[in-house]
């Protein structure tokens, strides 16, 4: 199996989860606020590894990045700036609450997403050991 089909099954399992976690577990508060942002990291790199061979590393970082701007988006309440309709697709896409914890949760996903792809799915593009 190549890296790219294993990355479009990993984003299909992926995006179950985050549907499950959206409506079944929304009342478990953990896994909504913080196993849900750690897991939409690591859905985002997966789509984008399907669709082009990115560098890891910069792929996790630019993860990283667009999900802070969607953060920042949501500190100065952009959604609602927008008048984006409470319950519609780009209002829960955007969000609509500030979280430091869901940074943190969003660096932890770009960090796990790279070891991912780096020691299992491709561990033949391993760096060497820096001594």
């Amino acid at each position: 199996m190549t890296s790219k089909s294993l990355y479009i099954i990993l984003a299909i399992l992926l995006f179950i989860t985050e549907v499950i976690i959206a409506t079944a577990l929304k009342e478990h508060v953990f896994i909504r606020a913080y196993f849900g942002d750690f897991l939409v990291v690591i859905l985002l790199f997966c789509i984008a590894k399907a669709i082009y061979a990115f560098n890891a590393l910069y792929l996790a970082i630019a993860v990283f990045a667009f999900a802070t701007l969607i953060e920042i988006a949501q500190f100065f309440h952009i959604a609602d700036a927008l008048g984006l309709a409470e319950g519609g697709i780009a209002r829960i896409v955007l969000g609509t609450s500030f979280s430091v914890h869901d940074l943190l949760m969003y660096a932890i996903g770009c960090v796990a997403a790279y070891i991912l792809d780096r020691f299992l799915i491709n561990p033949k593009f391993r760096q060497p050991e820096v001594l």
